[in-house]
C-alpha cells in the first residue's frame, strides 16, 4: 500500500478515536482495519502501532496545537481537521523520515478531500506556524 494511502488510514483511525471510548478503540479499530480490503498483515501492523505512536503524542501535539492558533483552541476546531493536524504534526515532529513538505502538502490534502471550505488555509496556516517555531 502506497504511503500516501496508509496516511489516509492513519488519519481516518485518528478521526475515530474523537468519537470513541477510550476502552472501546480497540475494536473499533480491528472494525476498521478488518474493513480495508486487502490490507496486507505488514501494513496492517505499521496501521496499529503508528496510530499507537501518534496517540501517545495526542497531548503533547494539542497542548502545542492550543498554543499556535490564537484565539482558537483544539476543543473548537473541526474533528476532521484536528485528526489531520495530529497526524501531520506528529509527522512533523517525532518522524525524521518525512521531509516538512511532504508532511505539509499530504495534509492539505487530507483536508481538501475530507475538510470543509476552509479547512486547506487553516491547516496550511497552522502547520507553517508549528514549522517556524521549530
Amino acid at each position: 500500500m502506497s504511503r500516501r494511502k496508509l496516511r489516509e488510514h492513519l488519519f481516518k483511525m485518528v478521526f475515530i478515536y474523537a468519537f470513541t471510548l477510550e476502552k472501546d478503540m480497540d475494536r473499533q479499530l480491528a472494525l476498521y482495519l478488518d474493513g480495508i480490503e486487502m490490507l496486507s498483515e505488514e501494513d496492517r501492523e505499521y496501521l496499529l502501532g503508528r496510530y499507537q505512536k501518534v496517540h501517545d503524542k495526542i497531548p503533547d501535539i494539542d497542548r502545542l496545537l492550543n498554543e499556535t492558533a490564537r484565539g482558537w483552541k483544539t476543543n473548537r476546531f473541526g474533528s476532521c481537521d484536528l485528526a489531520i493536524l495530529r497526524v501531520a504534526c506528529f509527522e512533523l515532529l517525532y518522524d525524521d523520515n518525512i521531509p516538512e513538505g511532504v508532511a505539509i502538502n499530504e495534509a492539505i490534502e487530507l483536508a481538501k478531500e475530507y475538510g470543509g471550505d476552509d479547512s486547506p488555509s487553516f491547516i496550511n496556516g497552522i502547520l507553517g506556524e508549528i514549522v517556524k517555531k521549530a
